[in-house]
């Protein structure tokens, strides 16, 4: 069995603590999500060391303040936007149709939660699948040549404690018989996320890709509008600088150089539990085994047709 991955950092740090005295100069990053929450303060800390950064939205020309606010706070001026809508399968093509550059960073950071009535994409696929799971996984695959052309790349999956909530259903990914339940959906489409890092290090570490998951930890963002804000005990609560910096850690530090197929929290590798914990932390084994995540991905190839 690997090693677990401690690092000297914890609960209260922060994205620019774990990158602290690293250099990103020559890296190209993409953020999913990226003008917003945990994934701009990732966009600050990645840029902030050096990164050419492209914040992927759905809405550039909302994107602008964060890429201006950016690019002045590190004099950075490698930061823009690109339009991406996770949901939208055309979308996501177009986006990658549209690159044509090496790329060192993968961030599948931006995601939905907890919708309270069932939706479905075109396809038919459950809203939170799609948008959390399916559109990350086609933006993955479809930029598999521009990280393996990048010598050395990272995917980060902004997964979450959610996935505790349940497994992949591989017989019912879309609520056609189950009653529809949020948190069974968002859960769900969280433990997609982990083993789409599990798999994706199996099946490229050879060429240098490495991807790994992480749950970033409480923080009060937009993601919460369905739920009336976070129910962790305040104690337990992070700031969104705190909250990007397992993310951070994961797309930048050198801390976890080679390292691909794992879970993170409190910017250390999280303990494997075999039931749900009080406290919500730790990964759970069905997220991280090989043989769900193998069948994941051939599913979800099955999908795209």
């Amino acid at each position: 069995m690997a090693q677990r991955i401690e690092t000297p950092f914890g609960f209260s740090s922060t994205a620019a603590d774990v990158l602290a005295g690293v250099d990103l100069t020559g890296k190209r990053a993409i953020i999913t999500g990226g003008a917003g929450g945990i994934g701009v303060e990732t966009a600050r800390a990645l840029a902030g060391a050096g990164a050419e950064v492209v914040l992927a939205v759905r809405r550039p020309s909302a994107a602008e303040t964060a890429v201006a606010d950016i690019t002045a706070i590190t004099g950075n001026a490698g930061i823009s936007a690109r339009e991406l809508d996770l949901a939208d399968q055309g979308s996501v093509r177009r986006f990658v149709d549209g690159w044509n550059q090496p790329l060192h960073i993968l961030v599948n950071n931006a995601g939905i939660m907890a919708l309270p009535h069932l939706q479905r994409t075109a396809e038919g696929w459950e809203m939170q699948f799609a948008t959390n799971f399916m559109g990350h996984f086609a933006l993955t695959v479809g930029l598999h040549d521009a990280l393996a052309a990048a010598g050395g790349a990272r995917i980060v999956s902004v997964a979450s404690s959610g996935h505790l909530f349940s497994p992949v259903v591989f017989d019912d990914l879309h609520f056609r018989f189950r009653p529809y339940d949020a948190f069974l959906a968002y859960g769900q489409s969280k433990t997609a996320e982990v083993l789409l890092a599990v798999e994706a290090t199996r099946r490229w570490s050879g060429e240098g890709i490495y991807a790994n998951a992480l749950n970033p930890g409480a923080i009060a963002t937009g993601l919460q509008k369905h739920t009336g804000g976070l129910r962790t005990p305040k104690e337990l609560h992070k700031t969104p600088e705190q909250g990007a910096a397992t993310t951070a850690l994961l797309a930048g530090s050198p801390l976890v150089d080679g390292v691909g197929g794992r879970y993170f929290e409190d910017a250390t590798e999280a303990l494997v539990v075999e039931e749900m914990p009080a406290d919500y932390t730790g990964v759970a084994r069905y997220a991280l085994d090989p043989a769900n995540a193998q069948r994941l991905w051939d599913v979800a190839l099955g999908l795209l047709g």
